[in-house]
């Protein structure tokens, strides 16, 4: 006989609805973080959103990264990009101009003169130029990505359960994309379309979580129908808390394993990723959960049962 793995063997009795006013400040101190992170830094925005210069470079032999960075950086040129591409010996390379007055043609003409002293033959394959105009187009793409993302996901959960569901869980998607943006901010690292992917994953990944607490809380309403919201939704957060865990912890695993043998490519998604992992985790909890006690879906359905019933 199998038996399912949990790592917590009784159903703990952790209090999360006593602790829900120092969750509501921990999420109001980490959104007016964020939101004055973006006022005085701002995002460190990648070529796909700021315009910039890519180009597609083979080696004879397998390129030395370390070497080409060196003669970029000693040239004034430390915004770049360097990475390998299908082999060793193909390279990509992304650069934003200094300041606005700088031509991405000159840019490309002084990379190309730059790494004319790199010790081996450099044959460039493709030079693409991304303007200004085509980055705010992606960053507008980008935006109305996630708006329909998170509005899918909320009529889901509206449809699925009770509009105060929905409601919760649109607010913990909001929580953990903010957050996360501001973990941009705070780190400088590179907000690109790898970002949005990002974020898009994290709300998936953080509403699934919701989604397996607000199924508890739906059986046990029906279960237990004189027990207070309060010690309803204490009781469904901790017996699906094992779950919760598990479920993160795997995912963290993943993550590390990713940040430290991924390379430089992956290093920013995997990084948000976790971060993400870990606050999604806590907004299905102290988010989408602990507020059903404000919006009270079992009033929603008593009513419907008593407009049934007559």
């Amino acid at each position: 006989m199998r038996f399912p793995i949990r790592l917590i063997r009784t159903t703990p009795r952790i209090d999360f609805i006593r602790l829900r006013h120092i969750g509501f400040a921990f999420t109001l101190i980490a959104t007016a973080t964020t939101a004055w992170l973006l006022q005085t830094r701002g995002l460190n925005f990648g070529i796909d959103f700021a315009g910039g210069v890519v180009m597609e470079m083979r080696t004879e032999k397998a390129a030395n990264l370390s070497t080409m960075r060196a003669l970029l950086s000693a040239s004034g040129m430390s915004d770049v990009t360097i990475q390998h591409v299908d082999s060793d010996a193909q390279v990509m390379l992304r650069i934003r101009p200094k300041d606005a007055t700088q031509s991405q043609a000159h840019v490309a003409a002084e990379v190309k003169q730059v790494l004319s002293a790199y010790p081996g033959t450099i044959t460039y394959e493709r030079v693409d130029y991304v303007g200004p105009q085509v980055g705010k187009e992606m960053i507008e793409g980008s935006l109305i990505a996630l708006a329909l993302g998170m509005l899918s996901i909320a009529l889901y959960l509206w449809v699925r359960f009770e509009w105060q569901f929905g409601v919760g869980g649109i607010l913990a998607m909001l929580h953990d994309v903010v957050l996360t943006i501001g973990f941009y901010a705070f780190t400088t690292l590179e907000f690109n379309l790898t970002s949005v992917a990002a974020l898009l994953t994290i709300i998936g990944y953080s509403i699934n979580d919701s989604v397996v607490i607000y199924d508890r809380v739906r059986e046990n309403m029906r279960k237990y129908k004189a027990m207070k919201m309060g010690e309803l939704i204490n009781l469904s957060v901790n017996e699906t808390l094992s779950r919760t865990i598990l479920t993160g912890g795997t995912v963290l695993l993943a993550l590390m394993a990713l940040m430290g043998y991924g390379g430089e490519v992956l290093f920013g998604f995997s990084a948000a990723m976790l971060f993400g992992t870990i606050v999604g985790t806590y907004s299905s909890i102290f988010i989408s959960a602990l507020l059903l006690l404000y919006l009270n879906p079992r009033a929603a359905t008593q009513t419907k049962q008593t407009a049934s019933a007559a």
